[in-house]
């Protein structure tokens, strides 16, 4: 029994990607920034995909203000998902 309290006692050792140096920290900024950009373009044109018409081509050539509304809205609803992923 002793040999389990004392297991479960044990603070977890800390992540071993978190960086130790600013040059470090900056790119783990860069390459997050980059993914979650990346990801949410991907997310807007799976969305795009999903539903009937072109929604980037509704917005652009058509200058409908609400499709914009809800273009901008799918990109934030898809940051946010991957800000909380990278969070942890």
């Amino acid at each position: 029994m002793q040999p389990l309290v004392s297991f479960l006692a044990q603070t977890p050792a800390p992540s071993e990607w978190h960086s130790t140096s600013l040059g470090g920290a900056l790119l783990s900024t860069a390459v997050f920034s980059l993914a979650g950009t990346v990801l949410a373009i991907v997310g807007y044109k799976i969305f795009d995909l999903c539903t009937p018409g072109n929604l980037h081509e509704e917005i652009i050539k058509n200058r409908n203000v609400a499709a914009a509304i809800l273009g901008a809205a799918i990109i934030l609803g898809v940051c946010v998902v991957v800000a909380a992923a990278i969070m942890g």
